[in-house]
């Protein structure tokens, strides 16, 4: 059993199914990001650069996959969302999550990425003051869902969050305003996020739950439409224009500078309108895995 009728979590079994989630993750890219990359190949012109890179990216694709070994050398920081059904202990899980990613480095699925902001030293096992990240949702089903994101340090630093009005970009509080911050988070990123990129947007909210809320909708498929028929054309118009703007795979020119745009919002206080941008680089190593109550798991979505 995943868990009894007191609600005590079989953590072996757990651990079991987060470190394959982990593996995975690391290893393989979702089928709806290597479709896309496979269209975006197509597009380029022959002989061009962008068609060479994309065709490596395509390769390394298939040795990871087949070899099982990281896809990139930065394997980023884990954030695992987590929803689950009440009574669960949110330490324990969070222990298990830690538990699985100590032994995805020891069998090198991650790189030692947790590094003390204050001396400097690394942990050497993926583990450290809010590393990996994790997060919870309570619900009513008996299920518990796992999504693991692996964000890369590279694409996360290439991320804004700006503040509407901004005059400096003639962008004022509404849906045009929008767009002209976020076209203005794809320019000033150019090649530094290992395009083409998937954006994460959240309109509105505080600074911090924006962020939050943005890598949230990385874990959405590319080829979903948003319910929110506003969002839904502002993804489309703001990916069309995007890439016309030539930065292409690596920032080294081409058609293809985004894969997919992904825009939420939250509620504001009346002061703020915060547009928080979250970059992701082509290799958008997300996963989900379903763990029925009988422990039983498989990997969704």
């Amino acid at each position: 059993m995943q868990y009894d009728s007191k609600n005590r979590l079989n953590q072996p079994a757990f651990g079991e199914a987060l470190f394959d989630l982990v593996r995975r993750t690391s290893c393989e890219l979702p089928a709806d990001v290597e479709a896309a990359l496979r269209r975006a190949h197509d597009e380029e012109a022959p002989d061009s650069t962008a068609r060479m890179i994309l065709a490596t990216f395509l390769e390394n694709m298939a040795l990871a996959r087949e070899k099982q070994v990281p896809l990139c050398q930065d394997t980023g920081m884990p954030l695992f969302f987590i929803h689950h059904p009440p009574g669960l202990s949110p330490r324990v899980m969070r222990t298990v999550c830690e538990e699985a990613v100590v032994r995805a480095t020891r069998e090198q699925y991650l790189r030692h990425n947790a590094v003390d902001s204050v001396t400097g030293l690394n942990s050497g096992n993926n583990v450290g003051k809010g590393f990996p990240g994790v997060f919870f949702e309570e619900w009513d089903d008996e299920a518990i869902e796992v999504a693991l994101m692996l964000k890369g340090g590279g694409s996360e630093n290439v991320g804004r969050q700006y503040s509407l009005p901004d005059d400096a970009l003639d962008a004022g509080r509404d849906l045009e305003g929008v767009r002209r911050v976020v076209l203005d988070a794809v320019r000033r990123a150019e090649g530094k996020g290992c395009p083409p990129g998937i954006l994460g947007i959240c309109l509105g909210s505080d600074r911090g739950s924006g962020y939050l809320h943005s890598k949230h909708q990385l874990l959405r498929p590319l080829g979903d439409v948003n319910s929110d028929p506003a969002l839904a054309a502002l993804e489309e118009r703001i990916l069309t224009e995007a890439n016309t703007l030539g930065i292409g795979p690596l920032g080294l020119g081409g058609k293809t500078t985004l894969l997919g745009v992904k825009i939420g919002a939250l509620h504001r206080v009346p002061a703020s309108y915060f547009v928080t941008v979250t970059y992701m680089c082509w290799e958008n190593r997300r996963r989900a895995i379903r763990i029925e109550s009988d422990g039983a798991y498989r990997f969704i979505g």
